[in-house]
């Protein structure tokens, strides 16, 4: 179905049973971000006309180095038998270093596509991501990729697999993201092997926040799954950690570009723009309720762990504030960067990263196009 088929749908229609949230994990490299732009040209979300390679990596950094540094979320509309389904594919970091990101992105999932490669096999970040969907208790499907090459060698990888995640050898699907051979067996796979949503369309509102980011026009993007109830433009929404009070402002469906819809429903997933004015108000893993509807909140995620700790100084004492207004800047778009100021005879100003530093680096060049003349 083309991206003009979303506009055609009433996602009040979507009830949870037609609606399938997933992810898929894998270790880097072995063709994760390939295969999610596989699935969005066949299910019609992107054309091959306007086709981008990785076209869920928007960072130059990540399309330079073929990593995947934040998750993104594309929504695939897909008919299978006779009916319309409504599929939520929510992108993850492969690297070690990003696992964080991994896990707080499964939270919104109830299955994965567990990648493979048919040449190099079970690899460490292949492990540490199945056991953390392993953990969350979502439905594994797992894959081999790369089936293509000439030194894969997808049996002996089927049966790594079946000696390290104890699968079965007829549940392991076999394909090429690259070329296309076997795809078609994916979406089946996902309908009828990873479960729906649990939600109750009934109760008040309930929304998990698993991700944003700060846009300089629009402020705050959240990514939300609705848990229970519905969420509509301009419900006044609380936030259970913070208890402040904010308007929905605009929401809807990553299309897979931000397509605004009147709400949101049960079991979907979808961004929400309520004019927050940097993420430290959207804190990953809080739970949202409407004002007046107070919910119980669900149980969060566990804070990043610093990783890399960096002190940055400017080269004359006078530049000083501009340095302090290009890290406050700097931090508007990722929460897990943390800024201490440190009075000594540097005026050095401490930033802490749970990412390696040089990826961080090329990762705040994007966002902040213009932080060199602020430095």
């Amino acid at each position: 179905m083309n991206i003009e088929h979303i506009n055609n749908f009433d996602l009040k229609n979507f009830k949870p049973e037609h609606i399938r949230n997933f992810s898929i994990i894998a270790h880097i490299d072995h063709g994760k971000s390939t295969l999610a732009d596989r699935l969005l040209e066949m299910a019609g979300t992107i054309s091959m006309r306007v086709k981008a390679e990785q076209f869920l990596d928007k960072l130059q950094v990540e399309r330079e180095r073929g990593i995947t540094v934040k998750a993104q979320t594309a929504s695939l509309l897909y008919e299978y038998n006779g009916t319309v389904y409504l599929l939520n594919l929510i992108d993850t970091p492969g690297h070690v270093d990003f696992s964080y990101e991994v896990s707080r992105s499964l939270y919104a999932c109830q299955g994965a596509l567990l990648l493979v490669d048919a040449a190099q096999g079970v690899q460490a970040q292949t492990m540490a991501n199945f056991y953390l969907a392993f953990e969350q208790d979502l439905n594994i499907i797992p894959v081999i990729n790369k089936i293509d090459m000439a030194n894969a060698d997808p049996e002996r990888v089927t049966r790594e697999m079946e000696k390290v995640f104890d699968t079965q050898k007829e549940e392991v699907l076999k394909i090429s993201a690259k070329t296309g051979l076997g795809i078609d067996s994916l979406f089946p796979a996902i309908l009828e092997r990873i479960k729906a949503p649990v939600g109750d369309a009934n109760k008040p509102f309930k929304g998990l926040l698993f991700d944003s980011w700060y846009d300089e026009y629009r402020g705050v993007v959240c990514l939300i799954e609705v848990v229970d109830g519905m969420i509509k433009k301009g419900d006044r929404i609380e936030s259970a950690h913070t208890g402040e009070s904010y308007e929905v402002l605009d929401i809807g469906l990553m299309y897979p570009d931000p397509r605004p819809q009147p709400a949101l429903y049960t079991g979907q997933v979808g961004f929400l723009i309520a004019g927050m004015k940097t993420v430290k108000e959207a804190r990953v893993g809080d739970t949202f309720y409407q004002v007046g509807k107070p919910v119980q909140a669900l149980p969060g995620f566990k804070p990043a762990k610093s990783m890399v700790f960096a002190g940055i100084y400017p080269v004359d004492t006078v530049d000083y504030d501009h340095v302090r207004d290009a890290i406050e800047k700097l931090t508007l778009n990722d929460p897990s960067v943390h800024v201490e100021k440190e009075n000594s005879a540097s005026n050095n100003i401490d930033i802490k990263k749970m990412n390696i530093f040089d990826v961080f680096r090329l990762e705040t060049s994007d966002h902040l196009k213009k932080i060199n003349d602020l430095l």
